[in-house]
């Protein structure tokens, strides 16, 4: 990875019920600032992320609670001041706990109005004297014991802290989180595994499959596609929904299906079938149904824009948003990518990407799923190998969530639809 490069992403903290509780920033490097190594570490990383803070601090936290570690440098920075104190819970690591004036810091902040969290809690003395100084106690449940874990939930509720289990990476994890009875969760498989398929196993004969195959087709056919959704009634409300929304702000409400077919067009409805499919008979999304959506949108748009700089890719960017808004294909319905795909006419690229993560298209595909994973290290020799400015990624990643949080709250925000 590039010296310059700047890599950061935010990951859902969800409660036990699957409600977003908050996100987690995460940026590369802020392992290395805490390794006891150099101090050169955490100055650089302190700059690094304090630079791109400032420049960012209206976009980055501005829709939830957010979580971010701060280095001792971070904090003497003032780093925390640039949010709000309900936007920020400010994340502290063994390098602060063993820093008597980064505590203080940390006592200041707390009397302002901020939350704190200390990450990676260990069942030692030195821990447990500082508990009444933290709102959240995060637990590694990938290497800390059972008896550990209970013993430090226990006490930690009677003090009237809330747990998050961290690295919550497979099933196994996962439901110990309920078994040790932890307040909110995050992980690999807190992010991705917790969206429950839409459809049944009679998915490939739904209409939301045959929309799916008509609107891809390379030409496809605008009355096949009305009468489809004309036969669904879900279909019907949530086009109809989307395109009353604020997002298009329509002249004159659409009222049937080919006027909002019309004023939506072809290459919007492609855009937006996702949000046809997951509704419910009330146009209604849960939380891990709005969650997925909006993880698919982000993929999407952000597989579209680092179109822009990839080079010699043998797709176009609507290719690309295309395969970013498939990648959530097996969270939305209950059936394999291969036998999905199937009978869908997008490239054979993208299908080769999405199935087998191969080509040129495959290291974008695995680029941009590794970048919400915060898999640093392959971001970056995927990003060199295609082309791609290492040093902009962040700047590309948050104006991605920025633009699709915008989206979002427009196409959420309807006058009601009789």
């Amino acid at each position: 990875m590039a010296n310059n490069s700047k890599y950061i992403v935010r990951q859902p903290i969800k409660d036990l019920q699957g409600k977003i509780l908050g996100y987690e920033i995460r940026y590369a490097g802020e392992d290395k600032a805490y390794d006891g190594g150099e101090r050169g570490n955490d100055f650089a990383a302190a700059d690094m992320i304090y630079s791109f803070l400032t420049q960012n601090a209206g976009k980055a936290l501005k829709d939830g609670v957010n979580f971010m570690t701060f280095t001792t440098n971070l904090l003497m920075k003032q780093a925390p001041r640039l949010f709000s104190p309900g936007d920020l819970v400010i994340q502290v690591d063994d390098s602060v706990i063993i820093h008597p004036l980064a505590l203080r810091f940390v006592e200041r902040y707390a009397q302002n109005g901020y939350k704190v969290a200390v990450n990676e809690f260990q069942f030692s003395p030195r821990y447990i004297s500082l508990l009444d100084k933290f709102d959240y106690i995060k637990i590694n449940f990938k290497t800390t014991s059972d008896s550990a874990i209970r013993s430090t939930v226990e006490m930690a509720h009677g003090m009237g802290k809330k747990c998050v289990a961290t690295c919550v990476d497979d099933e196994e994890l996962y439901q110990k989180t309920f078994v040790m009875g932890v307040d909110a969760m995050e992980g690999r498989y807190v992010a991705e595994q917790m969206f429950t398929a839409v459809h049944s196993s009679g998915y490939l004969q739904s209409n939301f499959f045959r929309l799916m195959v008509a609107i891809t087709k390379d030409e496809p056919n605008v009355e096949e596609i009305e009468q489809i959704i004309s036969m669904d009634a879900t279909l019907t409300y949530s086009l109809l929904r989307i395109v009353n929304s604020a997002y298009f702000a329509l002249r004159n409400r659409a009222t049937d299906v080919h006027q909002a077919i019309v004023a939506l067009g072809l290459s919007q409805l492609r855009q937006w079938i996702y949000l046809l499919g997951t509704a419910d008979a009330q146009g209604e999304l849960d939380a891990s149904q709005e969650e997925m959506l909006k993880l698919s949108l982000t993929r999407a748009t952000f597989a579209s824009e680092l179109m822009k700089y990839a080079k010699d890719m043998p797709i176009s960017r609507n290719d690309a948003y295309l395969m970013g808004m498939f990648s959530t294909l097996t969270y939305l319905i209950a059936a394999p990518m291969e036998e999905i795909l199937a009978d869908i006419p997008v490239a054979q690229a993208v299908k080769d990407a999405l199935i087998n993560h191969e080509g040129r298209c495959g290291v974008l595909y695995d680029l941009v799923i590794n970048y919400g994973r915060a898999d640093w290290a392959a971001i970056g020799a995927q990003a060199e190998e295609l082309g791609l400015p290492g040093d902009q990624l962040a700047d590309i990643y948050f104006r991605c969530v920025d633009e699709v949080n915008r989206i979002w709250q427009q196409l959420m925000d309807t006058s009601g639809i009789n």
